[in-house]
């Protein structure tokens, strides 16, 4: 298959006629710019990778916005058990509706892979489904219905805080042991492998609901299965956490980590908003990526992750939706940097020394980040990656007039998920004009469901 966008940000430059040549598999096989093939329909618009989604529970999408009133002050604890009921009732059937939902709302926004850290395994009593990967195999149903490309996370959930705490009941649907999680893997592996743009990856929780030692022994079985597997934990997501960390082994929850656990570049700490000084230098030098959230992070008060410190470090970083409040990559980065700038009371803060534009330079960030976060062949356009691609809508109010880094500037800080026309998944287009293939059925199931389980 050749597709010929009018203009393309492949990983030589801006270019101009890019003929793209694709496999069976979805992956680019030859790239030419400059080229002139009437044969072929031309693609206007400006082309430019799809963005990795690094994190993303896509049950929480049937809860965004439902958690904004109450009396007094709310905090992360109180927001996490109003998750806990809204999910209580949630089948196969629904949660498959309500992860296709999510997935197409992130194609529409620019995202073209996403990172599932996914834990809701059991049925609403808590007991295993006759197949105990049923809820996974939805998610990576929804993503193939979608045409997004998935990296899905089982997650590894044992206790209900640090010190092996017994989980509360909220969080019985969530709960395994070793071997209980080694099946769920085993079978999401044996489904994601006859997909192309499907892979699995490790996910411990957090420190508080995985001891060390178990994170040790399932990653152990895991790697025998998938050597080159991404991990993913949350981490000092909140400022309560670092302080009942420090109470339980007198250790802050990074430093924990990075002691007790083997960290590399295929780790993938989830938010780490509240770092130390010597926990940011010695996680950097491992070359693992840090996941930030911005505006689910905010949206829960956690806090403003150090970024500006973390790249002068040389860290990577990679973004995603999380909790689903809001689905836009150019929201995720846009909050980035301005959370950056009210704390620096300074304008331009993520961008090098040697100045450019901030826009592109989160954006190179984001897709550098976010391909290693789910260990998949995206976030460029080259021959050997994969065809994951979004094409700009130069028509939009937001970008008119704007070329080139102007324009992701433009798109970054004042536009959004309107900005984006097309989008191609492995060659295969799944948004055309700003709507998705499948948009229609996909929005009457969620609201089947959302009438069902919310009223």
């Amino acid at each position: 298959m050749k597709c010929l966008f009018s203009k393309m940000l492949t990983n030589e430059g801006w270019a101009h006629d890019a003929l793209v040549q694709v496999d069976r598999r979805g992956m680019i096989v030859a790239l030419h710019t400059d080229a002139d093939d009437t044969s072929v329909p031309r693609i206007e618009g400006v082309a430019i990778p799809g963005i990795p989604n690094a994190h993303s529970h896509a049950h929480q999408r049937l809860l965004a916005g439902l958690a904004e009133s109450g009396a007094g002050r709310g905090d992360f604890m109180r927001w996490r058990e109003l998750m806990y009921r809204a999910i209580g009732n949630f089948d196969p059937d629904s949660f498959e509706a309500v992860a296709a939902l999510a997935y197409m709302e992130m194609l529409k926004a620019g995202y073209t892979s996403v990172a599932e850290f996914h834990y809701l395994h059991h049925d609403v009593d808590g007991s295993s489904y006759s197949q105990p990967a049923e809820m996974g195999l939805r998610c990576l149903a929804a993503a193939r219905d979608t045409g997004i490309a998935v990296t899905l996370l089982p997650v590894l959930y044992a206790y209900g805080g640090f010190g092996a705490c017994p989980p509360d009941p909220g969080q019985s649907r969530f709960v395994c042991d070793a071997d209980g999680y080694m099946d769920i893997f085993v079978a999401l592996c044996d489904a994601g492998e006859r997909v192309s743009g499907q892979g699995v990856g490790f996910a411990p929780h957090s420190l508080r609901a995985v001891d060390e030692g178990l994170i040790r022994d399932v990653l152990t079985a895991v790697r025998q299965i998938e050597p080159a597997a991404p991990a993913h934990i949350h981490v000092a997501e909140q400022r309560s956490e670092v302080e009942a960390c420090l109470a339980w082994c007198g250790a802050r929850p990074v430093q924990r980590l990075l002691d007790e656990v083997d960290i590399d570049s295929r780790w993938n700490l989830v938010h780490a908003t509240h770092m130390n000084e010597s926990e940011r230098e010695a996680l950097a030098a491992t070359g693992a990526t840090v996941v930030v959230c911005p505006t689910t992070e905010a949206n829960l008060g956690d806090g403003v992750f150090g970024a500006r410190e973390w790249l002068e470090l040389d860290g990577s970083f990679a973004v995603g939706s999380d909790s689903q409040i809001s689905i836009s990559p150019a929201d995720e980065l846009r909050l980035l940097e301005y959370a950056q700038r009210l704390v620096a009371e300074s304008r331009l803060v993520l961008l090098p020394s040697g100045g450019g534009s901030v826009g592109r330079f989160l954006l190179d960030c984001a897709w550098a980040g976010g391909a290693a976060s789910l260990g998949q062949p995206c976030g460029t356009l080259a021959e050997g990656a994969r065809a994951d691609v979004i094409v700009l809508d130069e028509e939009h109010p937001a970008l008119v007039t704007r070329s080139e880094d102007d324009l992701l500037d433009a798109w970054v800080f004042s536009g959004g998920p309107g900005c984006v026309r097309h989008v191609f998944v492995g060659g295969r287009q799944v948004v055309d004009d700003h709507r998705h293939v499948n948009e229609t059925s996909i929005i009457n199931r969620y609201r089947d469901v959302a009438e069902c389980l919310l009223q």
